[in-house]
């Protein structure tokens, strides 16, 4: 048997749950707030906040990777990354983004589309404080994205920047380095069903009245 041959033989069958209209909270962020919950209760994901980010980059070429979010409200999503990083730049030239969060063995998916903006310097620097001390120095060391020669010249540009803030001083973050606030104008919610007749249903940021409301739409699976 090919690789594909193997791939194609591959079937799972969705039966863990349903998602109704009766069912769905009244926004987005409580629908959300109740799944991720029950996501980190449910202890078979070893990080529920893991999340795919898709950026389109200054060549109009698509890259998606996973960043761990560290916060969320009724405003959006937070992660924090290097803003010279490849998705960086690619959210400096184009600042919008899609998200996933895959909770495979839920059997859930929630899918984010919507503007990206940094957050404030002072939400980056509490935020940073609370980081381990040597992830705090690797956010310094790292030069995200870009090549470098070996694993060492990382090594060594820690040890300087340990001997620069040894551990328990104060350690702020780098001018580079920050947040991002993901604000959604669509969040679809996926519970898989069985024979692929999966439920979504989707939060759509839509218009009425000239003042904008959200939409509650069931899309075909």
């Amino acid at each position: 048997m090919n690789g594909g041959e193997r791939v194609a033989g591959m079937r799972r069958v969705y039966r863990n749950g349903e998602l109704s209209e009766s069912a769905l909270a009244g926004t987005w962020w409580e629908q959300f707030d109740r799944w991720f919950a029950e996501a980190v209760e449910s202890g078979l994901l070893v990080e529920p906040n893991a999340m795919v980010l898709a950026t389109v980059g200054e060549d109009g070429r698509p890259a998606a990777r996973t960043v761990l979010m560290k916060g969320y409200d009724e405003h959006g999503f937070v992660f924090y990354t290097n803003y010279r990083s490849r998705k960086g730049r690619a959210l400096s030239a184009y600042p919008y983004a899609s998200l996933v969060f895959s909770w495979v063995p839920l059997e859930r998916q929630v899918l984010v589309g919507g503007t990206v903006r940094r957050v404030s310097r002072e939400q980056t620097a509490a935020y940073f404080a609370t980081r381990p001390f040597r992830s705090r120095l690797a956010a310094w060391a790292s030069p995200q994205s870009a090549v470098i020669e070996s694993r060492k010249q990382l090594e060594l540009a820690v040890a300087e920047l340990a001997a620069r803030w040894p551990e328990g001083t104060e350690m702020p973050p780098p001018a580079h380095w920050g947040g991002y606030l993901v604000i959604p104008d669509s969040v679809e919610f996926w519970q898989g069903r069985p024979d692929r007749l999966h439920d979504r249903l989707r939060f759509r940021l839509g218009s009425a009245g000239g003042s904008a409301e959200w939409l509650v739409e069931r899309l075909a699976p």
